[in-house]
């Protein structure tokens, strides 16, 4: 299983004027830096957690369907499934029609089903036969994201401002702060 991204965030979950305020950064000089610093630090808490904060549109691309029928979508939370398609042997695809299956939003992930116990239609296609177009993310603004991912996002950040290094001067790797990761902790979804 693939998930690309199609649509980007318009937007973070933490704004410039905010991290820069709880850096006490007063300047210009070092917006570029942050901005990319802030981006990183939601990439990391979004990769962890295996949820993504501001709507952004996704693409999982699947070889074959899961034998009990029921797929678990591994980015969350989903909003909506846009479009699921299945491909040919001449890489044509057929859309099914979203009457045939069911999305369940409240679950953690996320799944879909096709209805009345029918089976998915196989792809010709041996390597990602299958395309899923999903719509995930807590919302379009920063305030719709819980507040302890926008607070790991911040204190990330500005870890990372603070250690430019990425290795400690006795050689390891700089680990994420105890306090992130803890933040973090409550929005993953169980991996098996």
């Amino acid at each position: 299983m693939t998930a690309i991204i199609l649509v980007a965030p318009a937007s973070e979950p933490v704004s410039l004027s905010e991290a820069k305020t709880h850096l006490r950064v007063d300047t210009v000089d070092e917006d570029i830096l942050i901005q990319s610093l802030l981006t990183a630090a939601r990439l990391h808490a979004e990769t962890i957690s295996g949820r993504v904060m501001i709507t952004q549109t996704w693409r999982i691309a699947l070889d074959h369907w899961p034998a009990r029928n029921i797929l678990e979508l591994p980015i969350g939370p989903v909003q909506s499934v846009d479009a699921i398609r299945i491909f040919d042997d001449d890489d044509i695809t057929m859309t099914i029609d979203p009457s045939r299956y069911l999305v369940d939003v409240g679950s953690v992930p996320a799944r879909i089903a096709m209805r009345g116990h029918e089976n998915w239609p196989d792809p010709a296609r041996v390597l990602n036969g299958i395309e899923i177009d999903v719509t995930a993310g807590y919302g379009n603004a920063a305030s719709n994201v819980p507040e302890a991912l926008r607070h790991s996002v911040l204190m990330l950040a500005a870890h990372w401002f603070e250690n430019r290094e990425p290795l400690m001067a006795t050689g390891g790797q700089l680990p994420v702060p105890p306090a992130v990761t803890a933040l973090i902790a409550p929005f993953q979804t169980a991996r098996i």
